[in-house]
């Protein structure tokens, strides 16, 4: 395993981008997902996430095991990605339980829909987690995009959100999806608000 690959090093304009609006092209990557709706404070979307980190791990630590992953290599868990949608538009952004989300950790790319299958069954026999059940395996691709490192509280977003969308005027291009995409760098529970980093991203096309 001569072979290390960290996402802060590796794939630094994805992870570590600029506290300035930017314009990206993001390529395709493989993913576990799990979709849902409601308030991201509540239980469901802390068992969601924790039924990605379970899987997640279990792949990360999976040279240990009998059959290693053919082309398995070192690598950093990647981090947890939120994408987020409203269930109806006619409501507020800021009603959380109105919130529709696809929550996803990026996986290496040795992982293949088999691996997926064998780490799930596995994942399921240690925990019982009921969002194993929904985990999914996809590859993801954003294309696109607008993106920024946002500091701070999430419930302070709008601004940098309003910040991109100025930019990707001046620079020829109109965001096309209210759809938008957050990757958190930091753990809440853990952090100052002021101190919190958050990649978000939405997809734009050029005027």
């Amino acid at each position: 395993m001569d072979k290390k690959v960290d996402y802060k090093k590796d794939f630094k304009e994805l992870y570590l981008p600029k506290t300035l609006p930017e314009i990206v092209v993001v390529p395709r990557m493989p993913f576990f997902l799990v979709s849902g709706s409601g308030d991201p404070n509540g239980e469901e979307f802390a068992m969601a996430t924790g039924a990605l980190y379970s899987m997640s791990y279990a792949v990360r630590m999976s040279y240990k095991s009998e059959i290693v992953p053919f082309g398995y290599y070192e690598y950093t868990v990647f981090p947890l990605e939120g994408e987020w949608d409203l269930l109806d538009r006619s409501k507020p952004a800021t009603d959380k339980s109105n919130f529709k989300y696809t929550i996803m950790i990026r996986q290496p790319d040795f992982v293949t829909e088999e691996i997926f299958l064998r780490f799930l069954e596995q994942s399921k026999r240690k925990k019982t987690n009921p969002f194993l059940e929904k985990i999914r395996f996809e590859q993801v691709e954003d294309g696109l995009s607008c993106q920024m490192m946002h500091m701070g509280s999430f419930d302070e977003e709008p601004e940098s959100f309003a910040r991109m969308e100025v930019f990707c005027i001046e620079q020829g291009f109109i965001r096309s999806s209210k759809i938008h995409r957050e990757i958190y760098l930091s753990d809440p529970r853990k952090t100052e608000r002021s101190k919190l980093k958050t990649v978000l991203r939405f997809p734009v096309k050029k005027i």
